[in-house]
């Protein structure tokens, strides 16, 4: 078979395969969870909504931690709430800006 375009016939109907793969949205899914990035994706970060529960539970448990860390002056629970912290504030900054877009 030669390397050249398509006949009309066999070009049409491997257009219309193509388009059926488009729509298809379950197999569009998990070819985009097999996709090798090099990046990560920032736009589930930006895109996050945290809900009300989840930012007060976080911040709970911080503060818990960091009053924990305070008293007791261990390592493993000052590293704790070293790694929490910035996603307590990250949930809390996104809530209130959810908030303000109302």
């Amino acid at each position: 078979m030669a390397t050249g375009r398509l006949p009309d016939h066999e070009q049409r109907i491997l257009d219309e395969v193509e388009r059926a793969l488009r729509r298809d949205r379950r197999l569009e899914r998990r070819m985009r969870t097999h996709r090798m990035r090099r990046c990560p994706d920032l736009s589930r970060v930006t895109h996050y909504r945290p809900h009300v529960l989840t930012v007060g539970l976080l911040l709970t448990v911080s503060i818990t931690l960091m009053v924990l860390g305070i008293v007791t002056s261990r390592p493993a629970v000052i590293w704790t709430f070293a790694a929490l912290w910035p996603l307590a504030l990250f949930a809390s900054f996104r809530l209130l800006c959810r908030w303000t877009e109302r």
